[in-house]
């Protein structure tokens, strides 16, 4: 298994007046971390409008990533100078790892990770029932009906092109830029696309399920016949495509939208196409059940809904939030105008095992 984003924000002991609270670096399994320092009467000082509640006394709060994000300082800004202190450490997940309610919740709150991990959990009761009222300016099919988990950002496949080689190469032959999942059959792409592989990458089973899922069973395996005569090889990775194609080595690929942009602005020759019917994933967060701070958990969840949140996250994760009136990450389009797929993550789950085996077959050695 790979190392899978996620975070556990969970609020320690509480400290008052001017004496600093040293978060030490913890050792979890081959996991390193990193010291945060904050003095209590700073945090609480610097509590904005409508959190003075929070912000009273400084507590910590524990949040665990895949890996670091050096663009922590601005969460620091956000709802840890309201807060309290954020320490980050890095954590590799088993498939059975989770919350357990056999042993006292270590944290409040769970954030980050697709929305397929919070179902099961709110099934076994390890989350708590809570809708935020800042949910009402978010489109219910990003909701949790039954108020265990909450979606605040969302993923879409896109397709990845080489500008550069494709003004050299096709242009002049009047192949247009690929705009649909279904250009990318055009013979022109013949050993010069690459996607990842639906047996080890998460983006790459996706994508398979969304071709299964827009054209129907039957058209999707037919569509995916023709592409594997085009696709030079399967990464193992979803975000592998994108250094191959930014580096030249192929014209095109497929993998996440934020993956391209981000590396579209590090000024590789690449740009990102978002086609109609794309398959997406929902970023969840849910209340951990029987933890120590069930209030302060939900206030920040009122806090990761609001638009101030959803643009910082857009800002350092090149993610659409799920509200509309967050703008779109530079270089792509307004999540108003994305045209997402009937996509039934249940079924995708259940037929996972059957698909993968069909496209191992087909696939071959690729």
């Amino acid at each position: 298994m790979g190392e899978k984003k996620e975070a556990f924000l969970g609020a320690g002991r509480a400290c008052c007046g001017n004496r600093s609270e040293r978060l030490r670096t913890e050792q979890h399994g081959r996991s390193g971390g990193e010291c945060a320092e904050r003095r209590c009467g700073e945090q609480s000082s610097r509590g904005r409008a409508g959190h003075a509640e929070i912000g009273q006394a400084c507590r910590l709060f524990r949040v665990e990533r895949g890996r670091h994000d050096p663009a922590e300082a601005e969460v620091q800004g956000g709802y840890g100078h309201r807060d309290g202190v954020l320490e980050s450490r890095q954590r590799r997940r088993s498939k059975h790892s989770g919350p357990s309610r056999e042993n006292s919740p270590k944290a409040d709150v769970l954030v980050g990770g697709s929305v397929e991990f919070y179902q099961p959990l709110a099934e076994q009761g390890i989350l708590e029932k809570y809708t935020s009222p800042n949910a009402a300016d978010i489109d219910a099919k990003f909701n949790d009906p039954n108020g265990y988990w909450q979606g605040w950002y969302m993923g879409v496949l896109g397709i990845v092109l080489n500008t550069e080689r494709y003004q050299k190469e096709l242009a002049p032959k009047g192949v247009q830029e690929p705009k649909t999942w279904d250009d990318l059959l055009d013979p022109a792409y013949k050993g010069q696309f690459i996607t990842s592989n639906p047996a080890t990458a998460g983006g790459g089973y996706i994508f398979v399920a969304d071709q299964l899922f827009r054209l129907g069973e039957q058209q999707g395996w037919d569509y995916l016949k023709k592409l594997n005569a085009n696709v030079h090889h399967y990464t193992p990775k979803a975000g592998d495509g994108i250094q191959l194609t930014a580096t030249g080595e192929f014209i095109a690929g497929m993998s996440w939208a934020h993956d391209i942009v981000k590396s579209a602005k590090q000024g590789y020759p690449i740009q990102v196409i978002v086609p109609e019917q794309t398959a997406y994933e929902i970023g969840g967060a849910g209340i951990i059940h029987g933890g120590a701070n069930t209030d302060n958990a939900r206030k920040f969840m009122d806090w990761l809904l609001t638009k101030e949140t959803g643009e910082l996250n857009t800002k350092m994760s090149n993610r659409y939030s799920v509200r509309s009136d967050v703008a779109p990450p530079e270089g792509m389009i307004p999540v108003s105008e994305v045209d997402l797929v009937d996509y039934d993550r249940a079924k995708a789950a259940a037929m996972k095992a059957d698909v993968v085996k069909q496209f191992t077959e087909m696939a071959g050695t690729k």
